[in-house]
């Protein structure tokens, strides 16, 4: 169901971003890089409020948004090249995930392109639907997986536009490339790869939808 008005439930979802932004925002690893990335946090915001109020999200879109922010501010803390995520598995869940999956970096800035194209699927999906209203449910998965490859290396052409103008050790904190020099080509990737998952997953709910009517 499409809302546009903002209800409780909207109020909490807010207040856990809000708490997790207050949090995130003592002593991070830099502040200037820190800032630098939070930059990218309004916008976003900015964006979610306007599409809100203007042509309306079901609370799944809305939800999944705000987390993909949130994993977002916990990445720019740490610069995502430092997040602790391996000692926090293993502190859990006496784990190491690393040492399992025989990673020789920190992966948690994958993780986040991943979800940016997992988790902003069914907001961009609304997108199209306001824009094309006759679009078939094919047509609107097409169109999501286009605009997540294309954001996607938009977005690396500003980090890099960005990084030029440091220095090489500022660069390096923002970019997180940790030595990897496909690290933007893998990046681009994964954002895709999280599109089309949730895209699979859309049709064949659409399907059985279609099915059980």
């Amino acid at each position: 169901m499409l809302e546009q008005k903002y209800t409780f439930k909207h109020a909490i979802i807010f207040t856990i971003l809000a708490a997790t932004l207050v949090i995130a925002s003592i002593h991070p690893l830099q502040y200037p890089d820190y800032l630098l990335h939070q930059a990218g946090t309004v916008f976003m915001l900015i964006a979610l409020c306007y599409c809100f109020k203007k042509i309306g999200l079901n609370f799944l879109s809305f939800s999944f948004y705000i987390g993909f922010l949130i994993i977002h501010i916990v990445g720019a803390h740490y610069l995502y090249s430092y997040v602790p995520y391996n000692d926090w598995i293993k502190h859990l869940l006496g784990f190491d995930l690393n040492t399992s999956m025989h990673w020789s970096r920190n992966m948690y800035d994958r993780l986040v392109h991943f979800a940016y194209g997992f988790l902003l699927y069914p907001f961009f999906k609304r997108l199209f639907q306001a824009t094309f209203p006759q679009a078939s449910a094919y047509q609107l998965c097409f169109l999501v997986i286009q605009l997540v490859m294309a954001s996607s290396m938009l977005y690396e052409l500003i980090e890099w536009w960005i990084a030029i103008h440091l220095s090489p050790e500022a660069a390096e904190n923002y970019n997180g490339q940790q030595g990897d020099v496909w690290d933007a080509h893998k990046d681009m990737l994964l954002a895709t790869i999280g599109s089309v998952v949730f895209a699979g997953i859309d049709l064949m709910l659409t399907k059985f939808g279609q099915k059980k009517v």
